[in-house]
C-alpha cells in the first residue's frame, strides 16, 4: 500500500510541476489560478510522500518520488509544451525509469 501512496505522491509532483508550467504560460487570474493548483498538488504531494516514509526507507521513497516527478515532468514536457524529444534525452528517460524500477525491485 506504501508504494501505490509513493507513486501517487510521485504523480502529483508531476501535477505540480505542470501546474507551474502554466503559471509561466499565463496571466492576470488565470496565473493565480494554476498556481493555486500547484500549492494544492505541493501539498498532497508532501503529503503523501511523509505518509510513504513511515515505512519505506527514506532514501529510496525519496529517490522513486523525484524520479516519478523527474520522468513524468520530461513526459509532460514533451507532449504538452513542445519540448525537445531527441534520442539522447528519451534514453536518459528510458535510463531513469529502470532505475526507478530496480530501487523498488531491491527495497524489501
Amino acid at each position: 500500500m506504501d508504494w501505490i501512496i509513493l507513486i501517487i505522491a510521485g504523480l502529483f509532483e508531476v501535477t505540480f510541476a505542470f501546474c507551474l508550467g502554466k503559471v509561466k504560460e499565463s496571466t492576470g487570474t488565470e496565473m493565480y489560478l494554476w498556481f493555486l493548483g500547484f500549492l494544492v498538488a505541493l501539498a498532497i504531494s508532501m503529503t503523501l510522500l511523509v505518509k510513504a516514509t513511515q515505512t519505506l526507507p527514506i532514501g529510496t521513497a525519496y529517490a522513486v518520488w523525484t524520479g516519478i516527478g523527474a520522468s513524468g515532468t520530461v513526459v509532460i514536457g514533451i507532449f504538452v509544451f513542445n519540448e525537445p524529444a531527441n534520442v539522447l534525452r528519451l534514453l536518459f528517460l528510458t535510463t531513469l525509469i529502470a532505475s526507478i524500477i530496480g530501487l523498488k525491485l531491491v527495497t524489501p
